[in-house]
């Protein structure tokens, strides 16, 4: 496979967000427990969870489209960076649930504000001959942070149980090194003429993408948004396992080794995916990642578990930057950020609806049925895309 050659924006995005996902990752896998101790119910964690998530997705689709209405990407790039370090500032202290609250929107906020933008400028970096691998490796650095974050957590709570105050003070400096590189990425601006004149749009405006948007993206979504409803949060996957009789320590190191996983693959797959076919590597990943849901229906001991989460990772790697990378093939440059947005904010709304759907099913029929119901369902995707790969034509 050929040399991607990514460019020196390329490197330093995929740093940013390093530091940024460190920094994320040393709290999520914590939070939980920290907040339990502190004596909130689980209803509340559901619901601090469940509305992040909903601010994160929403806006995804909105500052993608006003990005490409001032055709000025960095500018919502730093913005979000920026909202998601002042969140973790606001984290540190006492832990009153509204503070909590704050800083989660205000972090999830930044995601939403910073996440088309930035992709919509990666697309730029790119051809169609290496797209597919420099998003993949910005995913990879990434899910690098992904590791790096619970392991320090880890690491700290092994020597100092309880202190969560101090990690979250720690978790302040990654954010802050990641909002100082972004400074250092300098964009490239069009020509005045070729910017749209600014107007106001209704934050839900961008859902109207779907009707003038090409025919091939709206043949990739639909499979797409398909498995995004079925695709549960990774938690109930490491919930499987609490079940199963395996430690706390042991979910950590299984999360930590999968995400570790997943970056070393990530470039790799989207190289892969630039030789073969966008298309193709996609069905592979879901094909992949059927044979982790059904497989993980019928677990059994310690090997089979990593082999499953090894599965995944490789599924994972040739599903999200893929995705990406083929949406900016058959978009126009200049309703990239629109498109990618379009796909992460309804991406996000089917995880959210995932989520309660599993929840639901979990007290019922247990992991066997909740991951049966999502194979089946990503099966029914794979089938949807294979029969409309001839209509996913690039621009």
């Amino acid at each position: 496979m050929a040399n991607p050659r990514f460019t020196r924006t390329v490197w330093l995005l995929g740093l940013v967000s390093l530091f940024a996902d460190i920094s994320s990752e040393l709290l999520y896998p914590v939070l939980p427990v920290y907040l339990k101790q502190a004596g909130y119910s689980m209803l509340a964690l559901g619901l601090l969870e469940g509305m992040a998530n909903v601010i994160a997705g929403i806006s995804k689709g909105y500052f993608g489209h006003q990005s490409d209405l001032l055709q000025r990407r960095m500018l919502f790039v730093r913005w979000g960076y920026g909202l998601s370090a002042l969140g973790k500032m606001i984290m540190t202290g006492h832990p009153g649930l509204l503070r909590i609250y704050l800083a989660r929107a205000c972090d999830r906020f930044g995601k939403g504000v910073r996440t088309a933008p930035r992709d919509a400028l990666l697309s730029l970096e790119a051809g169609k001959h290496n797209r597919a691998a420099v998003f993949g490796f910005h995913r990879g650095l990434d899910t690098l942070g992904a590791a790096i974050g619970p392991a320090l957590a880890l690491w700290w709570l092994s020597l100092h149980p309880g202190d969560y105050n101090s990690l979250f003070l720690m978790a302040c400096f990654p954010a802050l090194i990641s909002l100082l590189v972004a400074g250092l990425v300098k964009e490239k601006h069009p020509p005045e003429a070729a910017r749209v004149q600014r107007k106001y749009t209704g934050f839900f405006s961008y859902f109207r993408y779907w009707k003038k948007s090409p025919a091939a993206f709206r043949a990739l979504l639909l499979p797409l948004l398909l498995l995004a409803l079925v695709n549960s949060p990774d938690v109930f996957l490491l919930l499987a396992l609490k079940e199963a009789g395996f430690s706390d320590l042991y979910m950590i190191a299984v999360y930590i080794v999968y995400n570790l996983l997943y970056a070393l693959l990530s470039t790799p797959a989207g190289m892969l995916a630039d030789r073969l076919g966008k298309v193709n590597v996609l069905l592979a990943g879901l094909l992949l990642f059927i044979l982790t849901y059904a497989g993980m229906a019928a677990f059994s001991g310690l090997s089979y578990f990593v082999m499953l989460f090894a599965v995944y990772a490789a599924s994972m790697a040739c599903l999200e930057g893929v995705a990406k990378a083929l949406i900016s093939d058959i978009t126009p440059p200049d309703e990239r950020g629109q498109a990618i947005g379009f796909y992460t904010s309804t991406g996000s709304i089917g995880v959210l609806v995932a989520g309660l759907w599993t929840g639901f099913l979990w007290p019922i029929g247990g992991p066997a049925l909740v991951f049966s119901v999502t194979a089946g369902t990503a099966g029914i995707a794979l089938l949807i895309l294979l029969s409309r790969k001839r209509k996913i034509k690039t621009l």
